[in-house]
């Protein structure tokens, strides 16, 4: 096993020239999810170049590739993942003039470490007992919600998260395990994490309706709807000390929309927000109170208030097992890196959909500057940002498929069996009204029985 380790680090290591150009060539290029075509065919012409034939489109421009060998579900299959999508910064140095799209969350790096990883594993498949399937995914990053919106009404998605898409569509229905890695950002020396913890969210889009009139002269004959808005984000910070400090609920509203004339009563305000908790039980606690408080805001000021809330991505619970065997190659294989346990991650991910489902990792790996979203984002070690998440991988995907798979069969023995209707089933209990609790349905009841009232006309 040591000799395969060697000789898969030494495949990566020989073809880096190619992998940095390839990393760079996507970092130039940003483009925003379920809109990444230039990059859907920049991998599939680099995983032809690796030998790699057996590959089908998945989730618009996502890619999902067997590398060549046995397919049998006798054997584990394990799937290495990169994202493809970059994140809205426009003030970032390489973003895009026209979409403002710039990869500075590090996908360009992850999608490297996957084609490396694949590069390597497909001159080491005779050695090991299994599949490997190497699957790029489109749009992570929750942005341009209107126009992933126009997606789920014309039928073209079911979900706005990437990972979500694809289970809905079965593309993870012959895959056991997964892994991928992520931009650790702002480490003054190389480090990589494990174990790290992500919440869940849930998106919200918030309409306040109320009733336009002359702002100087009849302001009185308005009802308004910013006021309502800034109402509810006041109940909002209201209900921040009724969250359990392990819960880690966060909550971060914008309005999206203000007005329409600024001597006009605001009658049609916009409001996003996500609401985020570490588990569950939280996220579902959370959510009803914020809906609760943006109702109450409304029926408050004579509004209205219309929310709809959309399937975010479910927290990250990662696999131990699997955790354990990718911390072991990173302290043999590159001992120069320090190595964290259980470091939360500082955002959401929808591979905490995917940990739902099957065992899967995360870990994080350093080898950037500034912080994640922001535009001093950039590389700033290549060794670490593309070649070291590809050699670990690939060891670890050897490691599980060495001697049988039992290393990968033990891991999936401990995991309990659900599936892609299990999964849309959570996400529609979650959003669904009828799971609000009869004191909400009262108040929903009132703030509309109000604004009827309060739009018939004063005698």
């Amino acid at each position: 096993m040591n000799d395969l380790r060697h000789t898969l680090y030494e495949i990566i290591t020989r073809e880096k020239e190619y992998l940095y150009a390839f990393g760079e060539d996507i970092f130039l290029h940003p483009e925003l999810g379920y809109r990444e075509h230039r990059t859907h065919a920049k991998v599939q012409e680099a995983l032809l170049r690796i030998g790699v034939t057996d590959m089908a489109t998945w989730g618009l421009t996502g890619i999902k590739a067997w590398l060549p060998g046995c397919r049998s579900s006798l054997f584990p299959r394990i799937a290495i993942l990169g994202e493809m999508d970059a994140v809205v910064s426009p003030s970032h140095p390489q973003a895009d003039p026209l979409t403002g799209a710039a990869h500075a969350c590090g996908h360009h790096a992850g999608l490297t470490a996957m084609l490396g990883a694949g590069l390597a594993l497909s001159k080491a498949l005779p050695q090991l007992a299994g599949n490997i399937c190497l699957i790029a995914v489109p749009a992570e990053e929750y942005v341009e919600i209107d126009y992933r919106r126009s997606l789920l009404a014309s039928g073209q998605i079911r979900y706005l998260g990437g990972k979500q898409q694809l289970i809905s569509e079965g593309c993870f229905d012959d895959v056991d395990m997964a892994m991928m890695v992520h931009a650790l950002s702002d480490a003054p020396s190389p480090e990589i994490c494990v174990s790290s913890t992500a919440g869940g969210f849930i998106g919200k889009s918030v309409r306040f309706i109320g009733r336009e009139a002359h702002a100087g002269g009849a302001p009185h004959l308005g009802i308004n709807a910013l006021n309502a808005a800034m109402a509810a984000i006041m109940c909002i910070h209201a209900l921040r000390e009724t969250f359990r400090d392990e819960d880690h609920v966060r909550i971060h509203p914008i309005i999206t929309k203000g007005g329409d004339m600024v001597n006009t009563v605001p009658a049609d305000v916009r409001m996003e927000s996500y609401v985020r908790a570490a588990s569950l039980d939280a996220l579902a606690d959370a959510n009803a109170k914020v809906n609760r408080a943006i109702r109450g805001a409304a029926y408050a000021l004579g509004a209205a208030a219309e929310t709809e809330d959309l399937p975010g991505y479910l927290p990250l619970e990662e696999s131990e097992t699997l955790s354990r065997v990718f911390s072991d190659n990173a302290s043999l294989l590159f001992p120069e890196a320090s190595l964290h346990r259980n470091r939360p991650f500082c955002g959401s991910t929808d591979m905490g959909d995917l940990s739902y489902l099957m065992p899967v990792i995360q870990p994080t790996v350093s080898g950037f500057a500034g912080a994640l979203h922001s535009k001093e984002f950039r590389v700033t070690d290549p060794r670490m940002a593309y070649l070291a998440p590809a050699v670990l991988m690939a060891a670890t995907a050897a490691d599980l498929l060495t001697d049988g798979g039992h290393a990968a069969a033990d891991i999936l023995k401990g995991f309990p069996p659900r599936t892609k209707e299990q999964h849309g089933f959570l996400w529609r209990s979650f959003l669904s009204p009828g799971s609000l609790p009869e004191e909400e349905k009262a108040l929903q009841d009132m703030s509309r029985a109000g604004q009827r009232t309060d739009n018939e006309p004063r005698k």
